[in-house]
Order: structure tokens, then C-alpha cells, then sequence
């Protein structure tokens, strides 16, 4: 074998897996989590303006600079957070990319990395690519104690910050969960972070798909924490974009500074006439981010009626574009439980044609073991995909 042994534990992510039997099966994709519509017209003439102006060629390495104006003006306008554009900001080529720098230029060998399970699979890739260690701490379902989110235990949290602890990784509004972490959740982090002397990276891609009453706070803006955050979001699950891969860092000047030196060597610069449209689409109106929330809210609640009428248990989701459901009341064909999420969804997959991701590929193997299966459902979608997969979605009555 010629491989490097990095590699070695990186196993094909679920979503090649499930991408391809959805298409084979002609199954609706509730999976992977991409919106079946575009973004506003006005933001894609913005691309077509600069590519006609001839904004072809490279971008300033850190970003364009009209970008990085305008994500340091959204910063302050839903934030209060005061940023320097010209030393505060990196734009990457998607959030995946200021991720896995940010982990590159922080993580020794060796280095502890704290975050919570279930967590969004390419992180565990980047901790291990940079030779940190993962230290999870369990995000539990809602139970009689917690009815309405995901809880996580304060003692267990606490535990898992070491002397080697470096690197704090959180993801709000969380994919898969839903959750959106509470202010009073957040200072327990922050006071954790500051204890310790931890970098905290934040990953807020879902920053403005947040559902009443839940409110986005940003990590960053609370006490002590502007010193030691890097706060990483995108273009692409905001404005329907995905396929465009606009991210970016924000930081103190020191740790931007250390995204900024990977950056350089891994893309260098991101598309220009993508970023002079995410510039335009970052100053639309505040109507357009509040219809966010009403418009994802009312697909969240079709998908759910959807899922529950079918037998499925749906958890709450308070933020990003995914509902979990719980699978434990469906049967094969032959009257037997599913032995497991990954057979409930292949299922559902190749008889049902709905496709949906199973949540244990989010969880460690040990956190897979313990946990409840669940499935992931994506609601991102037009009114008519998720009325399709309704219909689909009803003949799991007969197998109960």
C-alpha cells in the first residue's frame, strides 16, 4: 500500500453511500442536505454581473474585499460584533474548508479536541488529519426530564477538558440535532473555554435558520470570548447556495492569522464572481432573513405531520434544516423491528423511496452502539418533494 496512514481511518462518508442508492432506487433525497430550489434572482444576477465585468480571475487571497466588508457589516448589524475586515476575516471555499484550516493551523499531534456527539461527520476527519484527539461529550435526546431539545450534562462536559484540551469545536444551530444552543449553555462552554486557556471554533453555517422562540447567539459576542473564537459560516445554507462554496473565518487578528497561513496553501482564493454576489446577497433587506425562519418552519412542519402519520416519532428542532426520527415502531415486511438505523434507511431508501441518513454515521462507535437509532430527514425542499415523499412516506403504515 502507497496510502499515507492518516487516511487510514477515513471511511467513505455516508453520504456517497446513500447519494447513489437514492438515484438507483428513484428515491426522493431527503438526505443530503441541499436545497432543491436557488437562492434570489437578484443574488444570481450579482454572479452573472461580475462575470460579465470580468471579475474572472484570481480573488485577493483573503477574500475579496468587498466580501469581507460586507461580512464584517452583518456581523455588526445582527450582532453587535465589531470586526476589521481587513484583519479579522479569511473567506474559504465553503465553511468545510475554514473548518478543516482552522484545525490544520491549531491542533498539534497529540492535542485534545472537546466537541459534541452527534456531530457533523467531517469533523472527526479534520481532528484526525491534523493528529488531534476527539473528546466527545454526549448530546441525549429529549426525555421526560428535557421534553422540548437535546441536552448535554454539565459534569460530563466539564470532564472532558484536560490540561491537553486545545481546541473546543461547537456547531449552532446543530446538524443533525436541531438544537440551538441556549445562552446558558453557551457560558458554560465560554467558562470552560476561558478556564482552560481553549480555542473555541464555531461552526454557525445555520446561523439565520432559526425557528421561534429560539434566538442564534453567537459564541464570539459573549464575555471573554471575542479573544479566543474563530466563528466559521457560509453563503450556501443561507441563500439556497450551496453548489457556490462561499465560507468564512472570523478571528482575532492571531488566529485568523493562523487560518489565513493554511488557506493560502490549500485554495489559496475562492471564486470572484461568487463572492461579489454573496457580498450583494449578505445586504438584502431584513425581510428576506425573517422570511427564513416562517418559510423553513412551515417545511419543517409538513415533513414532520409527514413522518408522524407514517409512525415515526419526530424530535424537536428548533434550528438548521433536518428533522431525527425515531424508527423504532416500523417493521420489515416480515413483522421484525430493524435491527438498526442504517438498515431502517436503506429500507426506506429502496422500497419506501424516501432516502434519509442514519444518525449512528454522526456518532463515534461507541456513541452508535448506545444511542437510539434515528434518521435524518432533510426538509430543505419544495412543497412538491415533500408532499412526493408524504405520499411515499404513507405506505410504512402497512408494515406496522
Amino acid at each position: 500500500m502507497h496510502n499515507a496512514e492518516r487516511i487510514a481511518r477515513l471511511a467513505p462518508t455516508v453520504f456517497t453511500e446513500f447519494t447513489l442508492l437514492a438515484q438507483k432506487s428513484g428515491a426522493v433525497n431527503l438526505g443530503q442536505g441541499f436545497p432543491d430550489f436557488d437562492g434570489p434572482e437578484e443574488v444570481k444576477e450579482a454572479a452573472i454581473e461580475a462575470i460579465r465585468a470580468g471579475q474572472n480571475q484570481y480573488a485577493a487571497g483573503p477574500g475579496a474585499p468587498s466580501l469581507r466588508r460586507a461580512i464584517a457589516d452583518h456581523s455588526l448589524r445582527f450582532y453587535g460584533q465589531s470586526i476589521d475586515p481587513d484583519t479579522m476575516v479569511t473567506v474559504t471555499s465553503g465553511a468545510t474548508e475554514a473548518l478543516f484550516d482552522a484545525l490544520l493551523a491549531l491542533v498539534n499531534p497529540g492535542d485534545e479536541v472537546v466537541l459534541f456527539e452527534p456531530f457533523y461527520d467531517s469533523y472527526l476527519a479534520g481532528i484526525e488529519l491534523a493528529g488531534g484527539v476527539a473528546k466527545l461529550v454526549t448530546l441525549r435526546p429529549p426525555d421526560a426530564l428535557h421534553p422540548n431539545q437535546f441536552c448535554f450534562d454539565e459534569a460530563e462536559l466539564r470532564a472532558a477538558f484536560s490540561a491537553k484540551t486545545k481546541l473546543f469545536l461547537l456547531n449552532t444551530p446543530n446538524n443533525p440535532t436541531g438544537k440551538v444552543f441556549t445562552r446558558s449553555e453557551l457560558e458554560q462552554i465560554a467558562a470552560l473555554c476561558e478556564e482552560h486557556d481553549v480555542v473555541a471554533l464555531s461552526d454557525e453555517v445555520y446561523e439565520h435558520l432559526v425557528y421561534v422562540p429560539a434566538q442564534h447567539v453567537r459564541l464570539a459576542t459573549l464575555p471573554g470570548m471575542a479573544k479566543r473564537t474563530i466563528t466559521v459560516s457560509s453563503a450556501g445554507k443561507t441563500f439556497a447556495l450551496t453548489g457556490w462554496k462561499i465560507g468564512w473565518a472570523i478571528g482575532p487578528k492571531d488566529l485568523r492569522g493562523a487560518v489565513q497561513s493554511v488557506h493560502q496553501y490549500v485554495t489559496f482564493a475562492t471564486s470572484s464572481p461568487m463572492q461579489a454576489a454573496v457580498a450583494r446577497a449578505l445586504s438584502l433587506d431584513d425581510k428576506f432573513f425573517a422570511s427564513l425562519r416562517v418559510e423553513y418552519a412551515r417545511r419543517r412542519d409538513l415533513l414532520g405531520a409527514a413522518l408522524n402519520a407514517a409512525g415515526l416519532t419526530t424530535q424537536p428542532c428548533d434550528g438548521a434544516y433536518f428533522l431525527l426520527a425515531d424508527p423504532s415502531s416500523a417493521r420489515t415486511e416480515s413483522g421484525e423491528p430493524f435491527p438498526g438505523d442504517f438498515e431502517f434507511c436503506r429500507y426506506l431508501t429502496e422500497t419506501i423511496k424516501v432516502a434519509a441518513i442514519p444518525v449512528s454515521a454522526f456518532l463515534s462507535p461507541a456513541g452508535a452502539k448506545a444511542a437510539k437509532p434515528l434518521a435524518r430527514f432533510a426538509f430543505c425542499k419544495r412543497d412538491e418533494t415533500l408532499l412526493e415523499a408524504s405520499r411515499r412516506l404513507a405506505n410504512l403504515v402497512h408494515l406496522r
